[in-house]
């Protein structure tokens, strides 16, 4: 715990810089010592305008068993979406899930661990919220429980105005109580309890078997995905960050596609040894 706690601040003071918008070049191969951690939406699965419009394709169903196998079971996904959001896209698939931003995981015992905040306050801010985005063509109010999150995708001419009045009533909705904070993304904002994200919630897999004494890496294309690539990047592991913008990652790939080929390969040097 000693050292979760202390790999977190150095997380927290590493994020209080800007992200460093270097150039990157893509990772090493993986290999049977990692720790894999996968973002879903704009990372595994192209970005859909919608959360409901994405679907997975048969090529990532049967990736991710083959390199759960290959690494022992140490595959998770960590995602902004609910766990049971999670699970109906990957029906059937039974890999460790950190949704809403670390706010509930499952271990690769199955177990279940999670974290949710009082929720007094958000009650307020979900009603303006769905009338709000009733308001607008092309914003899309999502509801996961312990977070909210306002889609403007499809209406991207109202970006500032979303942020506005996010920033605007999450004020007058939470005055009262402490915790909370806006997460921006692509085409969407968030409203999250804080001390809760995908740095924290990777550096918790990683005291846990299988992902024990591995290296780290994580592949995610968010903004949200920077508090996981200063983690494994702490930690001593690999963060690849997925298309264009500033990052603290230390690798980077273009597209899905990229990712979907880097992963590829090392489920295909696992099928070359046994024929």
């Amino acid at each position: 715990m000693a050292d979760r706690d202390a790999l977190a601040t150095a997380v927290r003071e590493s994020l209080s810089a800007h992200p460093r918008p270097s150039r990157r070049g893509p990772p090493p191969p993986l290999h049977d010592g990692c720790a894999l951690f996968l973002d879903i939406d704009g990372t595994l699965l192209e970005l859909g305008p919608t959360p409901d419009s994405v679907s997975v394709d048969a090529g990532v169903a049967a990736l991710l068993p083959v390199l759960a196998g290959r690494l022992h079971g140490a595959v998770a996904l960590i995602t902004g979406r609910s766990m049971a959001d999670a699970d109906r896209l990957f029906r059937g698939l039974s890999l460790p899930i950190a949704g809403q931003h670390g706010l509930e995981r499952r271990a690769a015992d199955g177990s279940l661990h999670r974290h949710l905040p009082s929720l007094y306050g958000l009650e307020r801010l979900r009603r303006d919220l769905t009338e709000f985005a009733a308001r607008h063509d092309g914003l899309m109010l999502e509801d996961k429980g312990a977070t909210l999150a306002l889609h403007y995708r499809q209406a991207p001419r109202l970006a500032s105005h979303v942020h506005r009045t996010l920033r605007s009533h999450l004020a007058a909705a939470v005055a009262s109580e402490s915790g909370w904070r806006l997460q921006p993304g692509k085409g969407i904002v968030e409203v999250k309890p804080d001390g809760r994200d995908k740095g924290t919630v990777i550096l918790e897999y990683m005291e846990e078997t299988p992902f024990s004494r591995r290296l780290p890496v994580f592949v995610g294309d968010d903004k949200t995905d920077e508090y996981g690539f200063v983690a494994v990047t702490v930690a001593g592991g690999w963060a690849v960050k997925v298309g264009r913008g500033p990052t603290n990652a230390n690798y980077r790939l273009p597209n899905v596609a990229a990712v979907r080929k880097w992963l590829t390969a090392l489920g295909s040097r696992a099928a070359g040894r046994k024929s």
